[in-house]
């Protein structure tokens, strides 16, 4: 059983027929109507697409002039690319450790005159908390929402950045997007994710930008992923309330809003992670801490091994969460866990 496997339906591959049938697989009217689609469902007024989420959160970063000898506010349990596209713009940034439900710790963040934003992410579908939102605005710093594991989560941010990956709760494929209500940021990451071409294409760039942009077959199916969303994110609920049914107490984790992944804890981790592959149950780890990442190990030492995350990284795995599982899918991995304990 795998850990995730995308829904297509015949309205995407219809979509993305017409897509080439028109000859239009590079750049075409299913961008436009992708970008307007999701971002109204998730509350927001303007969108810019992008290939992929790393993307996004460079692109949120150039928006908002954040560069070199800026610090930056990142999660330590997340995914390495939250300080990869911090690192991508020159900038630093700066980890901090984790709550008991993986989310950002607020009494852990220590800011400098140098500290410009705070990313934060809603650790596999759980809210970030208010907290760490009134620090930010306490200390009139951005915050760059990575909802690559949020989608449908309300934001509150100034940009908030999605992954469009084959495992996420709708997909592209690879893909992302950044939303705003901010009109200024809008057209800074529309100019960033397309070399910066001004509105006349005069073959002049007024600063060094990128090429991010999303091709139109694969907007095509996130027009038609839009349609479903309510029902691919409402079925990925329902799995998380089976396993919770099915599961031994001692291995639930905290409630989520949205459920990315099915996210589970262990004293036994290698053990159950062998254990359920030897009868064909893919599951995956949870994220190790930022700065246990080689890029910065060196900075920080073995600073990482007093961490709540890492006490967390060597006990999370996540299980097969995809929109295909039926309930006896998701019985067959908790008797598999439960002959575990029994062994």
């Amino acid at each position: 059983m795998k850990i995730g496997n995308p829904s297509i339906t015949k309205a995407e591959k219809d979509n993305v027929l017409r897509a080439i049938e028109r000859g239009d697989i590079s750049q075409g009217d299913y961008i436009a109507r992708f970008e307007d689609e999701w971002s109204h469902l998730n509350w927001r007024e303007f969108g810019v697409s992008c290939n992929s989420g790393t993307s996004a959160l460079q692109l949120a970063l150039l928006a908002l002039g954040i560069g070199e000898g800026d610090e930056v506010i990142v999660p330590e349990f997340t995914m390495a690319a939250c300080a990869f596209a911090v690192t991508s713009v020159k900038a630093t940034p700066v980890f901090v450790d984790c709550l008991d439900d993986l989310t950002m710790d607020v009494s852990k963040i220590r800011i400098t005159e140098k500290t410009k934003a705070i990313m934060v992410v809603p650790i596999y579908g759980r809210p970030v908390s208010q907290e760490v939102y009134a620090f930010a605005k306490r200390h009139k710093l951005k915050v760059i929402e990575d909802f690559a594991e949020g989608h449908g989560i309300k934001p509150q941010g100034d940009i908030t950045c999605y992954s469009f990956q084959a495992n996420k709760i709708i997909t592209t494929g690879e893909g992302g997007m950044c939303t705003t209500d901010n009109g200024n940021y809008y057209n800074e990451m529309r100019k960033f994710s397309s070399l910066y071409f001004n509105e006349k294409r005069t073959m002049l760039h007024e600063k060094v930008a990128y090429n991010f942009r999303m091709t139109n077959l694969q907007a095509a199916i996130g027009v038609a992923q839009c349609k479903r969303f309510k029902e691919l994110r409402d079925k990925r609920i329902k799995l998380a309330s089976w396993y919770n049914e099915n599961l031994p107490e001692k291995y639930l984790m905290p409630n989520r809003e949205v459920v990315w992944v099915y996210d589970i804890q262990t004293d036994d981790q290698e053990k159950l992670k062998r254990f359920l592959e030897d009868r064909g149950i893919e599951s995956r780890y949870g994220f190790k801490p930022m700065s246990m990442q080689t890029p910065y190990k060196k900075e920080f030492s073995k600073e990482h091994e007093k961490l709540n995350a890492f006490k967390w990284s060597k006990r999370i795995l996540y299980l097969p969460t995809y929109y295909e599982m039926t309930i006896i899918d998701v019985k067959t991995v908790c008797r598999a866990i439960q002959h575990f304990d029994r062994r």
